[in-house]
């Protein structure tokens, strides 16, 4: 990373535990979840209410990964309870030095963007921003989200996935990607937005992408194929020729990030999405292979993958894409598989300048899976 930038960085946040500024008035940025009063919360919430007021807030436990997440409680005057605002709210914030140093490389303005511009034009099920801003000096920031609370069930690598709820993934991949897909806004007001690939190479320049991705491999040994195993001094560069390969193919938004956990289930049995801070102008296919890979057990994906895909592309084209050859989404499809696993070795050991990312448990099985198809599909040799 750009060592101005890190002293930059460092400096706000060294002032910030210094004066301990308090969140008060409407631009303000709380630094950390303690500094968020009443007053500030009541700009936000109450702003369309005349009268309502809140008059307390109380922070959830901690909850910290790539960003630092809090479920905050609220409580209002009358006119408040009247009008009946939201009791409580889900942020993310970068409370923690190292999640600014590392979401600062381009997931604040991502995720602020998503939230602000691009959700009010998806008919997706996804939560909704309360406000999604950041500070471009101190990376400070927050989003304040509706709180789904106990009217979703968020998925594990536990869950139980059918081939009914994988469709209703792709689908909701399909509106993103279609809506988007070559769009005049990728130029114009997503101008802005971060390639892929070029958060790709942001991620190896300033946070040596190579060396975790190599010792993750390593590291994740029991969960890999023999075969690929053996071939593992081959894994990197097939990954920068499949990074490569993604900058060279047609470009819409994408997630970026859509392993189970990011996904909930509604009341109703809806698949949501959550979780927009890698969103990127890519090309589709990074997403689809992500999402079959992790959502699915080795056998069913064996079982399902070809008729997945197949799926995901009809409803692709009539959300607004392309009809696209079945082997051209094939091979684009098993080449980027390996962009998918990079995303997880790196998080199973993660350099000493990133924080602790996911749960070991859960990045072994993901990195299993994933490794399995690539192994399968020979996605290797699909890059020569």
């Amino acid at each position: 990373m750009d060592t101005a930038k890190v002293d930059q960085i460092k400096a706000c946040y060294a002032r910030d535990q210094r004066e301990d500024p308090q969140a008060v008035n409407p631009g303000d940025i709380p630094w950390r979840y303690e500094a968020i009063t009443p007053q500030w919360m009541t700009h936000i919430l109450c702003k369309d209410h005349p009268g309502a007021e809140v008059v307390a807030v109380r922070l959830d436990v901690p909850d910290s990964g790539t960003s630092n997440r809090r479920r905050i409680f609220i409580d209002y005057n009358e006119a408040g309870h009247t009008a009946g605002l939201p009791r409580s709210v889900f942020c993310k914030a970068t409370v923690d030095l190292l999640n600014r140093l590392l979401l600062s490389t381009s997931a604040l303005l991502s995720e602020t963007t998503f939230y602000n511009q691009i959700r009010p034009q998806l008919a997706i099920e996804a939560p909704k921003a309360l406000l999604a801003v950041y500070d471009p000096l101190s990376f400070a920031s927050i989003v304040m989200l509706e709180d789904l609370g106990d009217s979703v069930t968020f998925c594990n690598h536990h869950t139980q996935m059918t081939r009914e709820r994988v469709q209703d993934q792709l689908a909701t991949l399909a509106t993103l990607h279609g809506h988007f897909y070559r769009s005049p806004q990728l130029d114009a007001e997503l101008g802005h937005m971060f390639r892929y690939d070029d958060r790709f190479a942001a991620l190896d320049r300033d946070h040596d992408f190579k060396s975790m991705c190599d010792a993750g491999l390593l590291a994740a040994a029991e969960v890999v194929p023999a075969r690929l195993m053996a071939r593992a001094g081959e894994v990197w560069p097939a990954t920068l020729r499949a990074s490569a390969r993604h900058g060279e193919l047609p470009l819409t938004i994408t997630h970026g990030d859509v392993h189970l956990k990011n996904w909930y289930v509604t009341r109703d049995g809806r698949m949501g999405l959550s979780d927009w801070q890698v969103t990127s102008k890519g090309h589709w296919s990074r997403d689809v292979a992500y999402t079959i890979s992790t959502a699915l057990t080795v056998d069913q994906r064996r079982a399902w993958e070809k008729d997945l895909l197949a799926y995901y592309l009809d409803a692709f084209a009539a959300a607004g894409g392309e009809a696209v050859p079945f082997e051209e989404a094939w091979l684009n499809y098993r080449q980027q598989l390996l962009t998918t696993l990079a995303w997880w070795t790196m998080t199973l050991t993660p350099g000493d300048d990133l924080p602790d990312m996911q749960p070991r448990d859960i990045t072994l099985d993901f990195i299993g899976r994933i490794a399995t198809a690539i192994d399968d599909l020979d996605a290797l040799d699909s890059l020569r």
